[in-house]
Formats: structure tokens, sequence, C-alpha cells
């Protein structure tokens, strides 16, 4: 392994010598263990702590069959379903694996007693298998985190749409919160030559889920003039939502929890910002019965910050806590896109403010190949931004997720996986240099 990382490091390495390197019998991933599931039964959501569930710990290095890549893993970041998988809710992803392990003899591989987690990574190509050809040792890349095996029409269209879609490092094994990730070669793309290893690596999932969810036709189609309302709006999926109302001509409206985010909001550049726990805002009288007098309370805040408007888009994540104000705050004929449901997956809502009204719910997950591409080539060109706060060396991802699940974290929090420190892999200095307060305005809330 310090052969690898040393060849990375290296100024001058070619192509030639990545694909020479021996890739080691095993390496370190963080992972969580079958033999683990019951161990926080009893314990509230809150109470289960990634820290615990999270380790370590060497794993065999497996082969690149067909379509597949190894990947020198430099740098990862931890997402949302690393915190769903660390305390085995909604379900434990031991239960995906032995799926897709009864898929193929290839799949197999991945129905293990343990489970290589993450779902972002910046790294390099060191090997690839038969019938790849767009990529080569020695690429730099980052990885979205669709897999799909399209041997049906039905995604052939939207490759969302595949019957066996799945999210790697989540619905598979050998993620990316290791020092070596395998993937498919379709979920490579070229790492923008402007950021290090880390900042590269954290915006892949929530980029390109924020991109389809609102930009993409798949989702909202956001248009230039709309209003969205965008609930976490400084965190990892929210910070990248405002970022695209802005650079597409939109009117972001920010839900935010915090004075301190309110101000990462306002340094993004959006003007118009709701702090709701300032504002006091209880959308449920008890755990069944939801306040409407509290929705038209929110409504009115948002008229005021709008001149008057309603919303057009509402970006929904949080789910049940949300749902209702977002379906009555959305304007006639406007758009409800959801995903994650972080707060909760039974959502409730008054149908009359959405049938008689004429709105429409969209459901959206990740991102197809495309629309992955398209955020990330945004990315690379500067119009996007990361939004990384702090970072983690691997062998503290269980404090990573343990901050990510306790809502301490703004924006991303990424993990150092081979790369030994921060900073490193920049090779377009000058574009860094355009771009270097934007690119750490993340930074000064790490904590």
């Amino acid at each position: 392994m310090k052969e690898i990382v040393s060849a990375i490091l290296s100024d001058d390495v070619a192509a030639g010598d990545i694909a020479a390197l021996s890739i080691p019998e095993s390496y370190r991933g963080s992972v969580v263990r079958k033999e683990d599931v019951g161990m926080f039964e009893g314990l509230a959501t809150a109470d289960k702590d990634p820290r615990k569930s999270l380790h370590v710990q060497d794993v065999p290095t497996p082969e690149p069959g067909p379509g597949e890549a190894l990947v020198a893993v430099m740098a990862s970041s931890v997402n949302y379903n690393t915190v769903w998988s660390s305390i085995f809710e909604p379900l434990p992803t031991f239960g995906f694996l032995e799926r897709y392990g009864r898929l193929s003899e290839l799949t197999k591989r991945h129905d293990l007693p343990y489970h290589v987690l993450g779902s972002d990574l910046a790294g390099v190509v060191l090997r690839t298998g038969p019938g790849v050809n767009r990529w080569k040792a020695g690429d730099r890349v980052v990885a979205h985190c669709l897999s799909v095996e399209l041997e049906s029409a039905d995604g052939h269209d939207d490759t969302m749409l595949d019957p066996e879609q799945r999210i790697w490092g989540f619905e598979t094994n050998f993620g990316g919160l290791a020092e070596i990730a395998l993937v498919k070669s379709n979920q490579l793309m070229p790492k923008p030559a402007h950021l290090s290893w880390e900042e590269a690596a954290s915006p892949g999932l929530v980029n390109s889920t924020a991109y389809r969810q609102l930009v993409s036709r798949n989702g909202a189609g956001m248009k230039q003039g709309d209003n969205v309302l965008i609930w976490g709006a400084s965190g990892g999926l929210g910070s990248y939502a405002t970022q695209f109302a802005l650079a597409g001509g939109a009117t972001p409206i920010c839900v935010v929890s915090s004075p301190e985010k309110a101000e990462i909001c306002r340094k993004i550049g959006a003007d118009a910002v709701i702090d709701r726990n300032a504002e006091g805002y209880r959308f449920w009288k008890d755990e069944q019965t939801q306040d409407p007098r509290e929705w038209k309370r929110f409504g009115s805040k948002i008229r005021e910050l709008t001149g008057g408007e309603d919303i057009d888009i509402v970006f929904e994540h949080p789910g049940r806590e949300t749902f209702g104000a977002s379906v009555y705050v959305t304007r006639k004929g406007g758009t409800i896109t959801t995903c994650a449901s972080t707060s909760g997956y039974m959502h409730q809502y008054d149908n009359r403010y959405l049938w008689m009204s004429l709105k429409r719910i969209i459901g959206s997950h990740f991102a197809n190949y495309r629309e992955a591409w398209e955020a990330n080539r945004l990315v690379a060109k500067g119009k996007i931004h990361p939004t990384l706060s702090k970072t983690y060396s691997l062998e503290e991802t269980g404090q990573a997720a343990y901050d990510v699940h306790r809502n301490l974290h703004q924006g991303k929090v990424g993990v150092l996986c081979l790369s030994p420190e921060e900073g490193l892999g920049v090779r377009d200095h000058d574009m860094r240099a355009e771009h270097l307060d934007a690119i750490n305005r993340f930074r000064a809330t790490g904590r």
C-alpha cells in the first residue's frame, strides 16, 4: 500500500507505473459486521451510536470483473446512508447484500459477513476488468454511486429505472470508505483538477442527487425566476440545491436551524433565509396531529421574503416533520420534489392543497450517469463548489458518522483514506486560486 501511495503522490508518475504496481491481498476498510446487527435493539434512533458499530479492519481485495475497476481511494466522505447502515436502520444492509449476491456468480462476492461502506470517492484507477475501454490505470477519478446491471429494457431510457439499480457502498459492498474500492467503470468520472482529494470526494452523492431533484427534467426542471424552498439549506444536500438555484437564476428560500447555518447560506449568496428554530415553527401538535396554523404562519414568512410570491418548487428531504408544510406553501401548479426523509418516511399532508391546487409530488432518487456527469462537470468548471467543512482520518469514520447522525456538522464531512494529509491532489492551481474563497466557505464552520 505504501508503494501505491508513493506512486500516486509522485509528480512524474506515468500510467504504466501505476499499472505495474502490485495489488495488495488486503486493505483497510470501514465496515459494519453482520454479527452486530442486533446491538442497538431497544434504543431510540437518536441514541444509536455509529462509533460503536463502525470498525476499520483488513478485508480481502476483490478481483475486478467484467466492466469493473479497482480504485485506490485517496479520500471519501460520509453521507446519511452511512449513518443508516451504521445504526442498522431502516433495515440492516446485509439484506441488500444477500439479495444482490443471488443475482449472479459475479455479484455473489458482495454477500459477506461484513459490509465495506461509503458512496463517494476520489482516487486513482489501479486495475480494470475485461471490457473496460474508457478508463485505464493511472486515471484520476471520482465515482458516483449508481450501480446498475442494464439487462432490462426498463433502464435504457433512464438508468435509475433499471430493476437492478442499487446504491454502491450502501446496497452493494466494497464501498469508498476504504483504501481500495471496487466500482463499475460506468461509475467513474474525471476528478476536478483544481480540487484536493478530499474536496473532490465530497460532492459526488449529494451534488448529483440535488442536480436530478432540482435541475433535471426527471426532477423539478427548475427554470430562471423560480422561487425554491430548500430545507436544510446549509447541509450536505441542501447546500448544493442552494448553489444550483443561484447558478440557474432561481431564488432560493433557505430554511436552516441556527444563525451559524443562516450565515453560511448568505455566504453562498442567498438573501432569503429562515431560521426555523428562531421563528419557533412547530408543525406538529403531537405525534399524530399537525398544526395548519403553523403552515400558514410559515407561508406568510415566505411571502414576506419573496415580495408576496409563493413557492414554485420545494426541495424536500426531511420528510415526515416538514412534508405537510411543504405541500401547503407550494403555489398552485407547483412542484414538491422529495427524497431521503431523514425525519421519517411516513409523510402526511392535507390532500386538498395538492389535489385542488394541481400541485405535483415527484419522487427523486440519486441520479443517472448523465446527470451525475453533468453535476460533476459543473464542479470541474468552478460553477458549483464543494461544501466540505471538516476532514477525518479513516480510523475516525465512526466519529464522522456520529457527527452527521447528531447534526453536529455543516455541509459535508470528508474522510482521508490513502491521502496522508489534506490539500494534496491539486493540479490546476490557477483555477483553484480563482475559486479559493468559495471552496473554503464551509471550512470555518467545521468543528
